[in-house]
């Protein structure tokens, strides 16, 4: 799961921006900047979401069941070689007339 630090890096700099450039869009200091990058501390939600739409993109949120069962699949399937995991993937959807 990617910090918030790291989703403020990666829009910063896809959109070319320097730490000063962004701190100029929000009203924000360069420092403050590098404090959230770095994980020093960590902006609120309404922040993080200002600071990636001041770099030219969207942070949609919203909330979605989870599925407990999932991660316990993934764990699971992470376990398998990706060979495994291809066959597997395979016999599935061939059941399910999805597939090759």
């Amino acid at each position: 799961m990617a910090r918030s630090g790291d989703l403020i890096r990666e829009a910063r700099l896809r959109a070319g921006l320097t730490q000063y450039d962004l701190g100029e869009r929000t009203g924000r200091d360069r420092a403050v900047i590098a404090r959230w990058e770095q994980g020093v501390v960590t902006p609120n939600v309404e922040t993080l979401v200002e600071l990636v739409r001041a770099c030219g993109f969207d942070l949609p949120l919203e909330l979605v069941r989870l599925d407990a069962r999932g991660g316990h699949r993934l764990r699971k399937n992470a376990l398998l070689s990706p060979e495994r995991r291809v066959l597997r993937y395979l016999r599935a959807h061939r059941g399910a007339g999805r597939g090759p």
